[in-house]
């Protein structure tokens, strides 16, 4: 008879709400019991206000309890949740929550259902079948699927995924790289870190694809700092992949040759941008550097090379075992496929929601997430992580696509979007995005270094109501200087969140309050 499985989350936000306590607790009252179950730390499926989210294996399906403290494990345990017995922490059948329910989860399958460290849980689930089916297509017919299914760069510049593809593999070299661009800055964005941290293999075979396709034999993963967890278990990931020969030499008969290996960043935001990230990969400063080359041409160490942000070729996999058509059936307009939306900051039910693009963004803030926390109402939400624009509940039927976002002044970026209610003051909000440029620039190029700096000082002086109305001309100007002369994304998009704030906010800066239209 098959032992009952129990699932504790090993995700740092489950961790961080008490999961490995709950866990131990757990451990230690089912052995005085001495009643033997088959634990497993899972990663998270992302329903953050619900963790430690704990599930339990019964015949109808996985039952739910959370959020679970040390303090309810005995009370658990007396109520029969091993069995899926009611419990006022009981959420009942997982797939069943509306938040879960109403996802379409191509590249987040997985996450949350298997143990991230077995490989027969990943297999059992599809895994290595893109693989598969990707070895008796060939590289040039991958490289095709890849372009077929429209799927966009999902760090925020949309570029298509397929012809990055198509120019490093035409490119002539005694070597070719992927990376992996997995240093996850933007503030409220976590799916990066969900993937290595509950779906590890995901990446690895998507890597693996990306290598037989353009013909590269190594890749790297650049990982931020702050995810010591994803790390590790990328790591043990990597380990148990190459033991199984899913990496290295011939990967399991299918003549392909592929290996990889992590890095680690030393926190500079700048090295999001993926020729600062190979200057940094290269054991350099991270600064930012001139196009051309393009780095499908003269990327690291001077090889072509693909560098993509880690959701877009943890996706990979799925198109390859379904079909680009397949993946291309989902979405609205250029923008193809689904898309991780991270909801963060004040909002009732933060998490992370896969699903076709083109939902309005109204209804991912009160439909999915619920509202504010506070209950208080929404003023604004900021998409695109600490340089996206701040959007006005008057925008809020803007659908959620790269095209429909750009007319609006805005940006997707890596599927952030941070809430906040009627008591956010949009003019320190303007100044802090210069301060996060200011702070984070390279210092490269004059615009971005210069001008964010004179930013701070200029929104200092219209926040203290000096020279308000000329001062306000200086920072739009400083503003258009930096969006058109910038080197990189970093200076060139700090004006979205000020202009945006400035636009959509002007009482904040010493306008006069709009009053309400007269009835005709």
């Amino acid at each position: 008879m098959k032992t009952p499985r129990i699932f504790v989350p090993n995700d740092a936000t489950a961790i961080a709400c008490g999961a490995d306590k709950v866990f131990g607790k757990l451990k230690d009252a089912l052995a005085a019991r001495g009643v033997t179950y088959d634990i497993v730390r899972n990663g998270s499926r992302g329903l953050f206000w619900l963790e430690p989210l704990i599930e339990i294996e019964t015949p109808a399906g996985r039952v739910g309890y959370g959020p679970v403290k040390p303090s309810d494990v005995e009370s658990l345990l007396e109520a029969g949740f091993v069995n899926g017995a009611p419990h006022p922490l009981c959420v009942g059948l997982v797939e069943e929550i509306p938040f879960l329910k109403k996802q379409t989860r191509l590249t987040f399958a997985r996450c949350g259902i298997i143990d991230p460290l077995s490989l027969d849980d990943y297999k059992a689930h599809g895994g290595y079948k893109g693989f598969e089916r990707a070895v008796a297509l060939g590289p040039a017919a991958t490289v095709e699927e890849v372009f077929e299914s429209g799927l966009r760069g999902r760090g925020g510049a949309g570029f298509p995924t397929g012809i990055k593809w198509r120019t490093v593999a035409a490119a002539p070299a005694d070597q070719r790289y992927i990376v992996c661009n997995a240093d996850e800055g933007d503030s409220g964005t976590f799916a990066d870190r969900l993937i290595m941290e509950a779906d590890p293999f995901c990446l690895i075979e998507g890597m693996t694809i990306a290598g037989l396709a353009v013909g590269a034999t190594k890749g790297f993963v650049y990982c931020r700092s702050e995810y010591p967890l994803s790390y590790a278990v990328m790591e043990k990931a990597i380990a148990i992949a190459r033991q199984a020969g899913l990496l290295g030499r011939n990967i399991a008969g299918s003549g392909v040759d592929f290996d990889m290996e992590m890095r680690l960043g030393a926190g500079a935001y700048v090295c999001g941008e993926e020729t600062a990230l190979l200057d940094s990969l290269e054991g350099k400063r991270g600064v930012v550097r001139a196009k051309p080359p393009l780095p499908a041409h003269k990327g690291l160490f001077g090889r072509p090379t693909v560098i993509n942000n880690l959701i877009s070729l943890a996706t990979v996999p799925v198109i390859l075992e379904k079909g680009g058509k397949f993946y291309k059936d989902f979405g609205m307009g250029r923008s193809r496929g689904t898309m991780p939306i991270q909801l963060a900051g004040n909002i009732k039910h933060g998490g992370l929601f896969e699903t076709a693009f083109g939902i309005p963004l109204g209804e991912l803030i009160y439909d999915i997430g619920g509202g504010t926390a506070s209950g208080r109402p929404v003023r604004a939400v900021q998409a695109g992580g600490p340089l996206g624009a701040y959007l006005p509940t008057s925008q809020f039927d803007t659908p959620f696509d790269y095209e429909a976002f750009a007319a609006k002044d805005a940006l997707i970026g890596h599927g952030g979007i941070v809430v906040f209610d009627d008591t956010v003051d949009m003019a320190h909000m303007a100044k802090f995005a210069m301060e996060f440029c200011a702070h984070e620039s390279c210092g490269k190029c004059t615009p971005c270094r210069i001008g964010s700096t004179r930013g701070v000082e200029t929104i200092d002086k219209v926040i203290a109501g000096e020279r308000r109305d000329a001062n306000l001309v200086v920072l739009r100007d400083l503003c258009n200087t930096m969006k058109l002369g910038s080197l990189c994304a970093l200076g060139g998009f700090t004006p979205y969140p000020v202009l945006s704030a400035l636009n959509h906010f002007p009482e904040d800066f010493g306008a006069a309050p709009k009053l309400p239209q007269a009835a005709e």
